[in-house]
């Protein structure tokens, strides 16, 4: 037995199909991104520190205020502080203007931390945000991403696979902040 076909008047089955077609191709170039432009994070994303380069694993957590970022060897000289990230992600000494001062509770009670000015890219956005600096060694992740850096560019599904929105940012050096060059390995020949 064949088919019966019944003609649609004013070509609505090509109209239809060219609209199934458009919102299958925004599915297809658009992953990650909601209604509003606001992109979909997983729990765990990889973030780059501008204008530096450094990829870093971020927690992203809804339940924190403000961003954290981990800081060894942090010492405090004048309006600056100077800190250096973990050897995992280079080791570099970083001096920076403190932006201000953030009482954080933890588990060690409360305390009042330092907080730097720093430029984050974020998927596809770059975002200038307040990070408090804390030695993160204990942690896993060596920087948490707090609704200050989330609001107005991100959702968050925890359902969502870790890691899969890439960050690509196009303009990642337009920053000038000091960062003191690590200094050589030593090595010795025994």
């Amino acid at each position: 037995m064949g088919s019966y076909h019944v003609p649609m008047p004013g070509g609505c089955s090509r109209t239809m199909k060219m609209v199934l077609l458009f919102f299958i191709f925004l599915l297809l170039i658009a992953p990650g991104v909601q209604g509003g432009g606001k992109v979909t994070l997983s729990r765990v994303e990889e973030v780059i520190l501008l204008p530096w380069g450094i990829k870093l694993t971020a927690r992203i957590d809804t339940g924190a205020t403000v961003t954290s970022l981990d800081a060894r060897d942090l010492r405090i000289d004048g309006d600056e502080v100077e800190f250096r990230l973990s050897e995992e992600y280079g080791g570099r000494l970083l001096r920076l203007p403190i932006a201000g001062w953030h009482r954080v509770r933890s588990p060690m009670g409360r305390q009042q931390r330092p907080a730097v000015e720093v430029d984050l890219c974020i998927a596809s956005h770059k975002v200038r945000v307040k990070a408090n600096l804390n030695d993160r060694s204990m942690v896993k992740y060596p920087i948490i991403l707090g609704r200050n850096a989330l609001k107005g560019h991100f959702v968050v599904d925890v359902e969502r696979r870790p890691k899969t929105v890439p960050p690509i940012c196009r303009d990642q050096s337009d920053r000038q902040e000091k960062s003191v060059p690590s200094p050589p390995l030593q090595t010795s020949n025994e």
